[in-house]
């Protein structure tokens, strides 16, 4: 039987960090307010694009698998944000690689879209379709942030990682898989502003309205996560004392203790950057696993637990069976051109493109939750 072992892993954190101080002298806001309801200190702004985050990412888990991007079938870009919507991302890290081989796929299910992106990936491996792929998980969030809104504002960050997968005989990998979606309460978590939905309404990208409505988030993330987690456990036959580590999605803290808790795994075993870099959507969970093998959380054959979700309301719960190799193989020179502005330089660059007296399209499309507080 053929295997999808995750050979190579590499991340991408933009340089600028974005404190809850620095947040404090543009919105009504503090550091003890953010830190107690999200348990976020600080996160990420980029300086550069999304499929420049993604590239040197790339890069980075190809030296460590010891690979050669000739060698590479199937790029899969996983996430919301794209530097343009024709031609796709993933084709950008592509021609960026060399990557000549490779077929070039973007995969939007918003915060899941790294662990989707992987669960298809194994999938086209373990039916022979392909023998290589890289999967990134990637975002660039501060560019249509509404950065009036502290409700949202607090919570994101700009960030990528990403890992290659190849076929092996061992078993490694992907061993167990649950995807689905809570369709019903979509409209709960939105970015209206962008999309065909708003053509001809006199909209600029970057000037964005958010509905988010913390309350149903929470219960639905936090549900979906323990049931997905379950249900990929029992089709193992495992209990959560099997699991090693757990990597989440890095939404909020108050939800990453719930998961934890409602799995009956103990807190010390999972992995929380959500203080360190915010909630970067598709990012937060290839990112915690770069970091934990680089703490030494990750060891030969551990049983890894990555439950997530996001807008849609799409969730998961993937089990990963470690390999024996946990250092790389090789390291990627390639880095971020240099950053010569403060994060909070590069937010109030964007804050000055949006409309200081309300979105252009207001009044034309309503907000659902424009007032929700968050959770």
């Amino acid at each position: 039987m053929t295997y999808a072992a995750i050979t190579g892993w590499g991340a991408c954190m933009p340089p600028a960090i974005l404190t809850n101080d620095d947040l404090s002298t543009f919105l009504e806001t503090s550091d003890e307010w953010i830190r107690s309801r999200t348990g976020m200190q600080e996160r990420r702004i980029s300086h550069v694009s999304a499929i420049e985050l993604s590239t040197v990412a790339a890069s980075r888990a190809l030296a460590c698998a010891g690979l050669d991007a000739d060698d590479v079938d199937l790029i899969i870009y996983g996430g919301v944000s794209n530097d343009e919507q024709v031609p796709n991302s993933a084709s950008g890290v592509q021609i960026a690689l060399g990557a000549k081989n490779s077929a070039s796929i973007d995969l939007n299910t918003a915060c899941t879209s790294f662990c989707y992106g992987l669960a298809t990936a194994t999938a086209m491996i373990k039916c022979g379709m392909i023998r290589n792929a890289i999967v990134i998980g990637v975002e660039l969030i501060s560019r249509y942030m509404d950065w009036s809104n502290r409700n949202v504002a607090v919570l994101f960050g700009d960030g990528a990682a990403a890992v290659v997968v190849q076929a092996s005989d061992n078993e490694e990998g992907l061993i167990g898989t649950v995807l689905g979606c809570d369709a019903e309460a979509r409209e709960s978590l939105r970015v209206r502003g962008f999309g065909c939905s708003y053509s001809g309404l006199n909209v600029t990208f970057g000037d964005t309205l958010w509905d988010f409505d913390g309350q149903v988030i929470f219960k639905r993330a936090v549900h979906a996560m323990v049931e997905a987690s379950a249900r990929v456990l029992r089709q193992n036959s495992m209990t959560a004392d099997d699991v090693d580590l757990v990597i989440p999605h890095q939404a909020n803290l108050r939800i990453i203790e719930s998961v934890a808790k409602y799995t009956g795994i103990p807190l010390e075993k999972v992995m929380v950057t959500v203080q360190k870099y915010g909630n970067m959507s598709a990012a937060t969970v290839p990112v915690a696993l770069v970091e934990a093998l680089n703490e030494g959380r990750v060891r030969p054959g551990s049983t890894i637990l990555m439950p997530a979700f996001g807008g849609g309301l799409t969730y998961c719960s993937l089990l990963v069976k470690w390999g024996e190799r946990i250092t790389p193989v090789g390291v990627s020179t390639r880095a971020l051109p240099l950053c010569t502005e403060t994060a909070l330089e590069l937010v109030n660059r964007v804050r000055a493109t949006q409309d200081p007296h309300g979105r252009s399209f207001r009044g034309l499309m309503t907000p659902v939750f424009a007032e929700t507080q968050l959770v």
